[in-house]
C-alpha cells in the first residue's frame, strides 16, 4: 500500500467511526445504529469505488450497463432486418455511411436518401455528382441539395455501394433512408408496429 492509499484508508475508516461515535454517545438504539451503519457504510463505498476507478472508468462502465439491459429496437436475423417503430411513430435505423454510424430515419415517401452536412463530412461525402445543385420539394418548402455519392450505406448485413445521396443544410441534424436504398432491398413490409427489410438476393453465378 502507498502513502496516497495508506491516507485514503484512514479518511474513510474516520469517516466511519466518527458518526458511529456520535450515536454511541446519544444512546440512540442499537438497532438504529446498525441500520445508519449499513446506509453509512454504502455511501462511502460508493465514494471509494468512484474514487477508485475515476471518473472516465466509472461512466465507461456505467454505459456499458445501460447498453447490456436497454432494449434494441433493431434485430438481425441472417438477412432480415426488424425495426420497431419509436415512439414518435416512425422507424429509425442505426446505419453505417461509409463506415461513419448514424441514426437514420427510413422514409418511404423520400426519393432520395438525404444526408445533413455534418453526416456527409463525417463519411468523407464531398464530391458532387453534377456542377449544379438539384431543387427537392420537401415538408418545410423547395430547398438546393448537393447530389454526391456515398461508396457504401449500410443497415447490419445488408449494403448498398455507390448510392447517390443528397446533401443540404436545411435538413438539419436528420439523415433519411429514401426509396432509393429501399428499391434495392430484396423485399419490405411493415408488419403492425415492425418495419422488416430483406436482403437482396445474390447474384447468380
Amino acid at each position: 500500500m502507498n502513502g496516497s492509499d495508506h491516507s485514503a484508508a484512514i479518511f474513510y475508516l474516520m469517516a466511519a467511526i466518527l458518526p458511529i461515535s456520535a450515536l454511541m454517545a446519544r444512546r440512540v438504539p442499537w438497532r438504529r445504529v446498525v441500520l445508519l451503519v449499513l446506509i453509512w457504510t454504502v455511501i462511502i463505498g460508493t465514494a471509494a469505488l468512484i474514487a477508485t476507478i475515476g471518473h472516465n472508468g466509472f461512466a465507461d462502465r456505467w454505459d456499458r450497463m445501460k447498453a447490456m439491459v436497454s432494449n434494441d429496437d433493431q434485430q438481425v436475423a441472417g438477412g432480415t432486418i426488424r425495426i420497431r417503430m419509436a415512439d414518435d411513430g416512425h422507424f429509425w435505423a442505426s446505419a453505417r455511411i461509409n463506415g461513419v454510424e448514424r441514426r437514420m430515419l427510413i422514409d418511404s415517401g423520400a426519393t432520395t436518401t438525404a444526408l445533413s452536412v455534418g453526416t456527409a463530412r463525417a463519411a468523407g461525402i464531398t464530391g458532387t455528382e453534377s456542377a449544379f445543385p438539384t431543387m427537392l420539394d420537401t415538408a418545410n418548402g423547395s430547398v438546393m441539395a448537393k447530389v454526391a455519392i456515398a461508396d457504401t450505406l449500410a443497415l447490419g448485413p445488408i449494403v448498398a455501394r455507390q448510392l447517390h445521396v443528397v446533401v443540404a443544410p436545411e435538413f438539419g441534424n436528420v439523415d433519411v433512408i429514401g426509396m432509393n436504398f429501399l428499391s434495392r432491398l430484396g423485399g419490405w413490409r411493415v408488419e403492425g408496429k415492425t418495419l422488416v427489410l430483406s436482403a437482396p438476393a445474390p447474384d447468380p453465378a
